[in-house]
């Protein structure tokens, strides 16, 4: 009797399972980066190198899989390359932009990032390097895509213009904080949050593979307790924080 064989989408059920149980406890243990950098996490490095060094693998690897394809289909390779842009931003661009003079962050939570960002790379780079045929798609592929593709740009459009905000006021006060008041700042204490999970959530639908799927649940267990302990944050140094804004999702959460 032949063993069972472990398929990728076995490694995926149980990457997308371990998020989930790992979301309760994130809850209760701020992750100490940015505004909440605490040294007894161990040794740290600078903000800018903590950045660039675990965001590198996303990039590197996904360049890897988007190289050797076997045949350049459009629709992976489109997926290739939205996939590139993002990270080539948050590698290359984003860690140089950033007014983080003096800021640490600890070694383990880049050595987790980059376990993170290696594996997910390593999946969705499977899944994506696999050909899709484009003359395959029905009318709702087409609709569901072109959908996608809208909230990925929103997010997008999202993420940077809030980093570019948050980023200004940085460069204002000297390294230290005040409270945001444009864009989605108005509704929300996280937007640039918020538009990271519309952007991966309109990837997965253009995707429409395990992969993807597991980087949008991932991508919420991460950002969701971030966005809650920023908030609070906000609300305990500033008197005057607006009461009617949220966390991350204006007028829910």
């Amino acid at each position: 009797m032949a063993n069972p064989t472990f398929s990728l989408n076995d490694l995926i059920f149980y990457w997308i399972l371990f998020p989930i149980i790992l979301f309760p406890v994130l809850l209760f243990v701020k992750q100490p980066y940015g505004r909440h950098f605490s040294t007894s996490w161990g040794p740290s490095v600078s903000n800018r190198k903590g950045w660039i060094i675990m965001e590198f693998p996303s990039l590197f690897i996904i360049s890897l899989f988007f190289i050797n394809q076997e045949k350049f289909a459009p629709i992976s390779t489109f997926l290739f390359t939205l996939w590139i842009i993002h990270y080539f931003n948050r590698t290359l661009i984003f860690p140089f932009r950033i007014k983080t003079k003096g800021k640490r962050m600890p070694v383990i939570i880049v050595l987790f990032a980059i376990l993170f960002n290696s594996i997910n790379a390593t999946i969705n780079g499977i899944d994506l390097g696999k050909t899709i045929d484009f003359h395959s798609y029905t009318t709702i592929d087409f609709v569901r895509s072109g959908i996608g593709l809208v909230l990925f740009m929103t997010g997008m459009i999202i993420n940077l213009s809030s980093d570019t905000i948050l980023i200004g006021l940085r460069k204002s006060s000297g390294n230290g904080y005040q409270i945001p008041q444009k864009g989605l700042f108005r509704w929300v204490s996280c937007p640039n949050y918020l538009g990271e999970i519309i952007e991966w959530t309109g990837f997965a639908l253009m995707a429409w593979n395990l992969a993807a799927l597991s980087f949008v649940i991932w991508t919420l267990v991460n950002l969701l307790p971030r966005a809650l302990d920023n908030h609070k944050w906000y609300r305990q140094h500033f008197s005057n924080y607006p009461e009617n804004r949220k966390a991350i999702f204006p007028f829910i959460l």
